[in-house]
């Protein structure tokens, strides 16, 4: 067993680790302890004195719990176990007394504050606090401050607990905030009264114990006991952070990160958080079909048959289908099953045209070159990291977060970068731009490298925007050259692809790509301007140039009305990640489920349904009539679909799959230059363009728009 120390809580023995805090010890001994500075991803303040506890033998006075370690008690009488008290009336007092303390010039907002039903001072106020006050003088009032499109300040309600400036400097790695003066002058402020400059920004409004920060967005929207709180998984990068999303009737008015240690821990992204109002506004939602140059509104069955006429009509070598980036993978699954039914190999859904999952040969590619294949928890024991045509601060800021995370842990552990030259909010060493580099690094970092326990190389969808092939050639040679390809089971794997879209591993997991003798997307797109295809089925790709699918007839199936709905000539309005229960593969391999918070929008329906709808209309029924029929159907096709939320391990990759393939010398691009703007929903968000315009058009950088 593990060097432990037994203490007592209350007269109760427990053996803990002695480098835990009293506050989690006594929390271990199943006791409550009041606390609003502390928090235990982020360094001790010790504060706010509110988690006061007595030791015995130790001083006369409350100990701050917080502050003070287990291995710093002394034992008792004849080597005794030490022994804490967290309900004594010299603890009561003491707590009662710092409430009473903390409420002198808290203002009575509480009807009226965002943060009623949820406010820690709320609560603790009624469990610890006294229930009344000596104190009868004015209460002080401070300015409030300007943090962004965000963030709604009412700095009055602030106690100087400083969980958000210990969050920015330490998780977001940026200074924006601090606390000045002293005294009844204390405040927090973001200094020049500019926007905390984030993609974490949002997690502050989580760790501010009081309504001192809320959510700007929903501001006076509701309370919380009037929303539906549905727990799900987030689609807005690869990473497939847990999150609840909280509605009332069809209105998403709020989404929240859920815990989840071996993914987002308890952070999420702003994209993520604030996305919300995209999931209203833009929406398709009934079937339309282009007559006279214009797009009708339609019945299904009308939409339908106008969809059978033209594919009866047309060569099954000149149809195609191409599929986004939130694409559930049942609607993936039963696209793939239509196609076959059609006799087409054209289809694909790696819309930023890489090569991932498909072997120079044309084979399927295996599952650990295209996954995150160390985990994304990993990178917490890495010692050397290559980042290479990746800038995780806008592709997954969490993780993003936990790469800093590591860097803060251990100074010694080096990051290399290999690509666009960016602040990602720590040190990092620029090793250069295009894919030579891979294999002429400079000596000293690769000897680093090699040397490195566990070295950790991370290319992300930048390093395959253009094909890839050799990018991941020179890959697989630096991986076994370095000792990171994971010769044998359970030796260390760092070979990491971090995607940017959900639905990319799970479309290469079911095998949404090319058939024998099949066009891919960048083929496809091209084939449809020259006239080779026909007929393109578009299920939800909006991240490309679509004015050069004008010459063929398009099928869109999406919920937004966005670029792929501009070009089509029949669209059929599906759900979006929040109206359907779904499967998505996030970018280690994990297979996780979103579940339906409200029912979509007027007309539409659950993407696979839609699609099995018209197989039947064409003469050609799919399989399966309910979604439990279509998961076992993709369990049948590959395995991994039956291993919920575990991330299955992968075999080690053999270092000539790529072998005599090569990349040309042009730099890395990166897949998107705004974090804000990646897709339909946040597109069609107001909060997302207020956010684009106050953080990246001052830059000068052009959205994709």
């Amino acid at each position: 067993m593990a060097d432990t120390r037994t203490i007592k809580v209350n007269g109760e023995e427990i053996d803990v680790d002695p480098n835990l805090t009293l506050l989690q010890a006594c929390e271990l001994a199943g006791e409550e302890i009041p606390r609003f500075c502390y928090h235990e991803r982020l360094s001790v303040a010790g504060n706010c004195r509110m988690c006061l506890i007595e030791v015995k033998g130790g001083p006369p006075k409350p100990v701050a719990s917080c502050a003070q370690n287990v291995r710093d008690l002394r034992p008792g009488p004849e080597g005794a176990p030490p022994e804490l008290f967290t309900n004594t009336p010299m603890v009561k007092k003491a707590r009662e007394g710092v409430m009473e303390f903390l409420l002198i010039n808290h203002p009575l907002d509480c009807p009226i504050c965002d943060q009623g039903g949820e406010c820690d001072l709320q609560d603790q106020a009624i469990a610890y606090g006294a229930g009344e006050s000596r104190f009868l003088e004015n209460k002080r009032a401070v300015e409030e401050k300007h943090m962004g499109p965000l963030i709604k300040t009412v700095m009055t309600r602030c106690i100087q607990c400083t969980r958000c400036v210990r969050f920015a400097t330490e998780v977001a790695g940026v200074n924006d905030l601090g606390l000045v003066n002293r005294g009844e002058n204390a405040e927090i402020t973001p200094y020049l009264e500019k926007a905390v400059d984030t993609e974490l920004s949002g997690n502050l409004i989580d760790i501010c114990p009081v309504g001192a920060l809320t959510s700007k967005p929903y501001a006076f929207t509701a309370r919380p006991w009037e929303l539906i709180k549905t727990e799900t998984v987030d689609v807005m990068d690869a990473l497939g952070s847990a999150i609840r999303v909280d509605a009332r009737g069809r209105e998403v008015l709020r989404i929240l990160p859920r815990i989840h240690n071996g993914i987002n821990e308890e952070w999420i992204g702003d994209k993520s958080r604030f996305i919300w109002d995209g999931l209203r506004k833009r929406r398709l939602d009934r079937p339309y079909v282009r007559k006279d140059g214009k797009l009708q509104p339609v019945s299904w069955p009308e939409a339908f048959d106008a969809i059978a006429a033209k594919v009866k009509a047309v060569p099954s070598e000149k149809i195609a289908a191409i599929a986004g980036d939130l694409v559930p993978v049942e609607a993936l699954k039963a696209l793939k099953d239509l196609t076959d039914k059609w006799g087409t190999p054209h289809r694909d859904c790696r819309q930023e045209g890489s090569m991932l999952g498909v072997l120079p040969n044309g084979e399927r590619a295996p599952r650990g070159s295209y996954i995150f294949g160390a985990s994304i928890a990993a990178i917490d024991e890495a010692d050397m990291i290559l980042l290479v045509g990746t800038n995780p601060r806008i592709e997954a800021p969490v993780l993003n977060a936990r790469i800093r995370k590591r860097y803060l842990q251990d100074l010694s552990v080096e990051i290399g970068v290999i690509g666009p030259k960016v602040d990602l909010s720590y040190e990092t060493r620029h090793l250069g731009h295009d894919p030579s580099v891979i294999g002429d690094i400079e000596p000293a970092f690769l000897d680093r490298l090699s040397k490195a326990k566990k070295p950790m190389i991370i290319a992300g969808a930048g390093a395959f925007v253009r094909g890839g092939a050799g990018t991941m050639n020179s890959l697989l040679t630096l991986a076994a050259q370095i000792g990171a390809l994971g010769a044998e089971q359970g030796d260390w794997n760092g070979l990491n692809v971090l995607h940017s879209a959900a639905a990319r591993v799970g479309g290469l997991d079911i095998g949404f790509l090319p058939g024998e003798g099949g066009k891919g997307f960048s083929d496809i797109i091209s084939g449809a301007e020259s006239g080779d295809i026909d007929v393109v089925y578009n299920l939800g790709a909006d991240e490309f140039d679509t004015d050069l699918l004008k010459n063929a007839f398009v099928i869109y199936q999406g919920h937004h009305g966005d670029a792929g709905a501009r070009v089509a000539d029949v669209i059929l309005p599906g759900a979006a990640y929040t109206e359907e229960s779904g499967t998505f593969v996030n970018t280690e391999g994990r297979v996780q489920l979103t579940n339906q918070a409200y029912h979509p929008f007027g007309e539409a329906k659950a993407n696979w349904a839609i699609l099995r709808a018209l197989s039947q209309v064409l003469g050609q029924t799919l399989p399966y009539d309910d979604l439990f029929a279509v998961r076992q159907a993709m369990i049948e096709d590959n395995e991994v679909f039956g291993a919920i939320g575990t991330v299955s391990p992968v075999a080690a990759l053999d270092q000539t799959l790529y072998q005599g393939a090569a990349d040309g010398d042009a730099a890395f691009v990166p897949p998107f230059t705004s974090y804000w703007l990646t897709n339909p929903i946040a597109r069609a968000s107001e909060t997302m363009r207020e956010c684009h315009q106050t953080f990246v058009a001052p830059q000068g950088l052009l959205a994709a728009e």
